[in-house]
């Protein structure tokens, strides 16, 4: 489901302000009583607690693009982060954090026409990266204490066509992916546990996602797995050997796919 198809499901469209509220409060959850210095191995060289202040910061800077409704890229990140003296105040910080989001989304027109990094050019596209952001570092967090993480099959399905949606455009912070080109080469990613169906095209001057998947019979390279493991493959938080994942066709384009495609 790329995002042409997703606009014709309405049983599956998602309220992400509410997803927002809910991936923090479910982060902050797991972070009560564990040990904050714990290694992210999602993340290399932060510990629980560098992972939940990024969580949060970025959360409290979209609030203030947000609030400013601001139309060209901004030329600075600082913002009032009011961090916790303690780590043991983290968990609240981060509720917090997400709170102060809220706020800002229910006084915000999210169709409003509104600078943004990728596609969407309006402030939803905000609130839509917040949830992504926050959901996968949650899953971050699990995996960092030992669990497996749980991801629902409808934001997956979300999160990986928004991450791919925004993919080539992310050059301005992950040059990397001006290397993705190639000679109209295809890699397809499946959901195995429901709809869900991207092809993205590498051409000499960029690439994309192909308006409508079912027109590449065949694919040079073919990823297929659950929604919550595509995501987690597209994020680099699993290998393509793991759980149920397969992959097929061209294995060189898929190397060459996630050494450039890191977000």
């Amino acid at each position: 489901m790329n995002a042409s198809q997703q606009a014709a499901h309405p049983a599956e469209r998602i309220d992400h302000v509410k997803a927002v509220a809910e991936e923090a409060d479910r982060f902050a959850g797991l972070l009560k009583g564990a040990d904050l210095g714990t290694q992210v191995p999602g993340c290399p060289g932060w510990t629980l607690t560098d992972l939940v202040r990024h969580t949060g910061s970025v959360q409290r800077w979209f609030s203030v693009l947000l609030s400013q409704r601001v139309q060209t890229p901004p030329t600075s990140r600082d913002v009032e982060l009011r961090l916790p003296a303690t780590d043991a105040g983290y968990p609240d910080w981060l509720v917090e954090s997400a709170a102060e989001a809220a706020r800002t989304f229910a006084a915000t027109d999210l169709e409003a026409p509104m600078w943004a990094w990728g596609l969407d050019q309006h402030a939803r596209f905000w609130v839509r990266r917040m949830l992504f952001e926050t959901l996968v570092h949650r899953a971050d967090a699990e995996i960092a204490l030992g669990m497996r993480p749980g991801i629902d099959r409808v934001l997956a399905v979300d999160g990986l066509d928004e991450f791919l949606v925004n993919l080539p455009f992310a050059e301005r912070f992950a040059p990397k992916v001006a290397n993705l080109r190639g000679a109209d080469e295809t890699i397809r990613f499946r959901c195995t546990d429901g709809a869900g169906d991207w092809v993205v095209r590498l051409r000499a001057d960029g690439f994309g996602l192909v308006a409508d998947p079912s027109a590449v019979a065949t694919a040079d390279a073919t990823l297929q797995g659950t929604a919550a493991e595509l995501l987690l493959l597209a994020y680099g938080r699993l290998e393509r050997t793991a759980g149920s994942l397969q992959s097929s066709g061209d294995q060189e384009l898929l190397t060459r796919w996630f050494a450039n495609s890191e977000f």
